[in-house]
């Protein structure tokens, strides 16, 4: 069954309502942006979520140590990292935490440079000029039409319950929103909009 994630949690009636919804995984920015929380605030949010329901903290570029601390401090389980990280940094964040890794895809050859990059699963987000992932921008993904990229492939970019049933029927991994179930302010959720973008995902993987 495909795994559903939505990110940029920042408020606990949200997370209660993600857990309501189905979701597999909760992601708190704990890098930049109007979606960033303190590891204190995320650690406040993880402990709301129940077993088998992942705590995932984003990071962007941020220094081992300071990823490290911030994840202790969070309690999160699962690393998320949506930077121009080098493989032997993801290598070192693995020896603790499961490691995802966020592309940005322009091209086939963008796909065809992430293969073999040191991550227990791939995020692949839009390519836009700018913004190292949380885009809200879609993607060709037809791009991955034989494309094995030997991870397991989380789909990102511009989700929203409308579109992400065509996404799921392509059986990656999982699927990823931020935006695409907020209420009109980054970081505020609409639990009506996470309720049906899982049941969409999952209604597209089955279909």
């Amino acid at each position: 069954m495909i795994r559903v994630k939505v990110c940029g949690l920042t408020r606990p009636a949200d997370v209660t309502a993600a857990v309501a919804a189905g979701v597999d995984a909760c992601g708190f920015n704990l890098a930049r942006g109007p979606r960033r929380i303190s590891p204190e605030h995320a650690r406040g949010l993880a402990a709301q979520l129940p077993p088998f329901c992942a705590a995932v903290g984003l990071f962007v570029d941020a220094d081992a140590e300071a990823v490290l601390a911030a994840m202790r401090a969070a309690r999160c389980q699962v690393v998320q990292l949506h930077g121009q990280e080098p493989p032997e940094f993801a290598e070192r964040l693995r020896e603790h935490y499961p490691v995802i890794k966020a592309f940005a895809i322009r091209d086939a050859a963008s796909l065809a440079a992430i293969a073999d990059y040191p991550a227990d699963a791939y995020l692949l987000d839009a390519h836009v000029p700018g913004l190292s992932g949380g885009t809200g921008t879609a993607w060709d993904h037809g791009l991955l039409a034989g494309c094995e990229l030997g991870r397991p492939v989380i789909l990102a970019g511009g989700l929203t319950p409308e579109n992400v049933a065509a996404a799921a029927a392509l059986r990656p991994w999982g699927v990823d929103t931020a935006s695409g179930v907020e209420a009109g302010e980054p970081g505020v959720k609409d639990h009506g909009r996470m309720a049906r973008f899982v049941a969409a995902a999952r209604r597209g993987n089955d279909g």
